[in-house]
């Protein structure tokens, strides 16, 4: 199974970004917990994508895939920004980091998420779960 979702880079977005996540959640009966995960680790994608790799541009496009192979869901997020260095990205929790109100959206889809890996200089975010 596969669904895919092609959003502007408008905030209000997110919503069609849950509304599909709640209908694979519901469809493959995830589990409350693993369904909190998907959805925060998901969102934090979008947004980042909306916010940071296509800088809130209306005119860009945020591309989600999400697919369902036997236990595994893989979700990809794609923008159209000039991407990221994912290698050095801050650590949220190191003390000179603590109190910054960015920068804890790839630290929490790596925590949420089984595996999350980044492509095309970082304009592409892979996130797998075990369901």
């Amino acid at each position: 199974m596969e669904k895919k979702i092609k959003i502007s880079s408008k905030i209000e977005n997110l919503r069609e970004v849950e509304r599909i996540i709640d209908e694979i959640s519901a469809e493959y009966d995830i589990g409350t917990e693993i369904y909190g995960n998907i959805l925060i680790a998901c969102l934090e994608a979008a947004n980042n994508a909306i916010s940071h790799g296509n800088k809130l541009d209306p005119t860009k496009e945020v591309n989600i895939s999400l697919q369902i192979t036997g236990n595994l869901l893989t979700v990809t997020t794609r923008d159209q920004g000039p991407g990221f260095d994912y290698a050095n990205v801050p650590d949220p929790t190191a003390p000179e980091n603590i109190e910054n109100i960015n920068g804890r959206g790839i630290f929490l889809m790596k925590q949420l998420s089984d595996s999350l890996e980044f492509y095309e200089d970082g304009r592409v975010s892979e996130m797998t779960f075990n369901i």
